[in-house]
C-alpha cells in the first residue's frame, strides 16, 4: 500500500472509532510503529486535527468537531458493504480487498453479525482459475497485452493476442471481454478455455470501448419456448433459476414448466441432468435433437 492510501485510510477509521492505537494501526497495515508515528506528524502537518491519548487505553484520535456525521454511513451499511466484499473475495484473490474488509471492520465500534450470508462451492477447479483471474485483473488494471492459447468449442485451437478490458462471472463460468489483435475486434473469451496466460506488452485502451455494448458469447444460440413436466424433487431448482411464474402446479406429485432455451448441447446436457425426473413436452423439434443427443451419449457405452 502507497503511503498516501494508508494516510487516507488512517483518516478514515479515526472518522469512525474514539481511539485507535499505534499497535492496531500498525498490525493493519503491517507497517512498523515507527511508520505510523511518521504518518501521524505528516497529517498533522497537513492540518488534521489528531491528537494522542497516553495511558495503558490510549492512542490516537481525531478532534470531535473534525469528525464527519455517523448517520451517513450507519452500521447497517457497513454490514451490507461487508457482506458484498465477503462474497466477492470467495471468487476472486485480491489483498486490496481483504484490506478493505479489514478497514470497514475497524470504521465501526460494534460488533456487526451478518443476517445474510454468501458462500460458494470450494472446488477445486474454482481455486486453480483463481490465479489467472488475479493476473487478467492486474493485466486490465496496468494495461498490459496478454498472449494465450484458446481452444474454442469445437476443439480448434489458435494463438491469441488481446488487450483485456473487463472479467465477468455468469452463472458459474468466467469470461474475458477483450481486443483480439488477430482478429481486430472485440471478442468474448472463457477463462476454461484460455491455456498459458502471460504477459506480452502493454497498450493504450482504445477511445472507441465506451460505446461498444455488452456482446452475446460467440456460438450462443436464440432461445425457443420449451414445455417441461418435472417432478415435485426438482421443482425447486426450477423456481430458483427461471422464478415462481414459471411453474404451474399439475398434481401433487408434478408441475408444469415454460421457459426459453437454446437449440444446443448445453441445454441439453441442463435437461439430462434430471435424468427422469423432467420430460420434454414441447416443441418436437427440441425433443428430437434431445433424443439425439441422448443416442450419441448411450452410444459411448456400447
Amino acid at each position: 500500500m502507497k503511503k498516501i492510501e494508508r494516510l487516507i485510510s488512517i483518516v478514515m477509521i479515526l472518522l469512525q472509532k474514539e481511539i485507535v492505537s499505534a499497535s492496531e494501526f500498525s498490525r493493519l497495515f503491517d507497517v512498523s510503529k515507527r511508520t505510523i508515528q511518521r504518518d501521524i506528524e505528516a497529517l498533522g502537518y497537513a492540518n488534521i486535527p489528531i491528537y494522542a491519548e497516553h495511558g495503558a487505553e490510549g492512542g490516537y484520535a481525531l478532534m470531535d468537531e473534525y469528525k464527519l456525521d455517523k448517520r451517513l454511513v450507519n452500521s447497517q451499511d457497513l454490514e451490507n458493504i461487508l457482506v458484498s466484499l465477503g462474497g466477492y473475495d470467495q471468487l476472486i484473490t485480491n489483498p486490496e480487498i481483504q484490506m478493505t474488509i479489514q478497514k470497514i471492520k475497524s470504521m465501526t465500534s460494534l460488533e456487526t453479525t451478518a443476517k445474510l450470508d454468501l458462500s460458494f462451492y470450494d472446488w477445486s477447479g474454482r481455486s486453480e482459475i483463481k490465479e489467472d483471474i488475479t493476473l487478467i485483473n492486474q493485466a486490465i488494471g496496468k494495461n498490459w497485452l496478454l498472449t494465450f492459447e484458446y481452444v474454442d468449442q469445437g476443439g480448434k485451437r489458435s494463438c491469441r493476442v488481446v488487450e483485456p478490458y473487463r472479467l465477468r462471472l455468469m452463472e458459474m463460468h468466467w469470461y474475458l471481454f477483450a481486443y483480439c489483435l488477430e482478429r481486430k475486434d472485440y471478442r468474448t473469451f472463457k477463462l476454461t478455455r484460455m491455456i498459458d496466460i502471460k504477459q506480452e506488452g502493454s497498450f493504450s485502451p482504445r477511445s472507441d470501448l465506451e460505446s461498444i455494448k455488452d456482446q452475446k458469447h460467440s456460438g450462443q444460440s436464440e432461445l425457443v419456448p420449451v414445455q417441461l413436466l418435472v417432478d415435485v424433487v426438482v421443482r425447486d431448482q426450477f423456481i430458483e433459476r427461471y422464478g415462481k411464474s414459471s411453474v404451474t402446479e399439475m398434481t401433487a406429485e408434478s408441475y408444469l414448466v415454460k421457459i426459453e432455451l437454446p437449440e444446443s448441447h448445453f441445454a441439453y446436457q441442463f435437461v439430462a441432468g434430471f435424468g427422469n425426473k423432467v420430460k420434454i413436452l414441447e416443441p418436437h423439434s427440441f425433443i428430437e435433437n434431445y433424443l439425439i443427443f441422448l443416442e450419441e451419449t448411450i452410444r459411448l457405452y456400447r
